[in-house]
């Protein structure tokens, strides 16, 4: 949680402006880390180093937003170069960590539901596809394209972050610009997306082998992110056939299994539940009305703010 002043405490001018901030920056480091609990982390770290600040030096900020963005911004690299390692150790396939609609999730380090401004504004930036893609690239080139290309951060700002001249940064940005652009698929409408979405959930729930083929792409992938702790396949499933036998084979496995269409990442997705928990929050990818990429995330410690129907405040 962000500290605040004590009730009935007068709050400094300059404190009020930090606290503000809080939403741009959890939006921001999700960005950077594409997980809840790290960009949480990022965002206390930020206001810890902004605390132990004094009177003085605080009231020297020319702009507190601008203090806090860098400072979250080097907070996130330097976590960025260090998730990498564990990544490297992590069991199974490692997908970013979904968000939900930003009315129906809530903290994970609060019982309570948080603030509803300190939530992650949802746009294509936060699309899983867009995220997987920005795993793919150092932790320089991301926080660079981040700054630059999403929030519209200047490359001598960019480049007080990263540590690099303007012109690194901009080469840095143009890198990881060309990667987007290589991996990303023509838009595709939200209706569209939502009809196939749609399907997908219909063949799944009806066990039709066939239809759920004739959605998926010949040269479909599907990711499972278990992280150990639960059943997922370790290596990435390709082709048709081998997504949709694997799916059909979950619904033999888990009888119960329950399926809802729920934003994800602010698209169309879906969400399944059985026995009482959040089994899996699934998002899809298609070109053309075929699905390309199925990520699945059923590691339980990423599916926090997605509690089943029956445990929603």
């Amino acid at each position: 949680m962000t500290m605040r002043p004590r009730q009935g405490q007068a709050e400094p001018p300059e404190l009020g402006d930090a606290i503000r901030e809080r939403s741009v920056l959890l939006g921001l480091s999700y960005r950077l880390l594409g997980s809840l609990v790290d960009a949480e982390d990022a965002v206390q770290e930020t206001y810890i180093r902004w605390y132990r600040l004094t009177d003085a030096q605080r009231r020297q900020v020319g702009s507190p937003r601008a203090w806090l963005i860098k400072t979250a911004s080097r907070i996130g690299l330097d976590m960025l170069t260090t998730a990498r390692a564990r990544r490297e150790r992590y069991v199974g396939e490692w997908l970013p960590e979904p968000v939900p609609a930003p009315d129906t999730w809530t903290s994970h380090h609060d019982s309570d539901p948080i603030d509803p401004a300190d939530r992650v504004s949802l746009d294509e930036s936060v699309s899983m596809a867009l995220l997987i893609v920005l795993e793919s690239m150092t932790p320089a080139e991301r926080v660079a394209f981040i700054l630059h290309d999403v929030f519209r951060y200047t490359f001598p700002e960019v480049a007080e972050v990263v540590g690099r001249t303007p012109e690194a940064c901009r080469q840095l940005a143009s890198s990881a610009r060309r990667r987007v652009q290589s991996t990303r698929s023509t838009t595709v409408e939200p209706a569209e997306h939502a009809a196939v979405v749609r399907s997908f959930k219909s063949a799944w729930e009806t066990g039709d082998l066939a239809t759920l083929i004739t959605l998926l792409d010949p040269d479909a992938t599907a990711i499972t992110d278990g992280g150990g702790l639960v059943s997922a396949a370790l290596e990435p499933l390709l082709g048709a056939d081998a997504v949709a036998r694997f799916l059909l084979g979950v619904y033999e496995r888990q009888p119960d299994l329950a399926i809802r269409e729920e934003l994800v990442n602010g698209e169309l997705g879906l969400v399944a539940t059985g026995a009482g928990h959040t089994l899996a929050v699934i998002s899809l990818s298609h070109h053309g009305g075929k699905i390309d990429h199925v990520w699945a995330v059923r590691n339980p410690q990423k599916l926090e703010a997605w509690p089943a129907p029956d445990t929603k405040s």
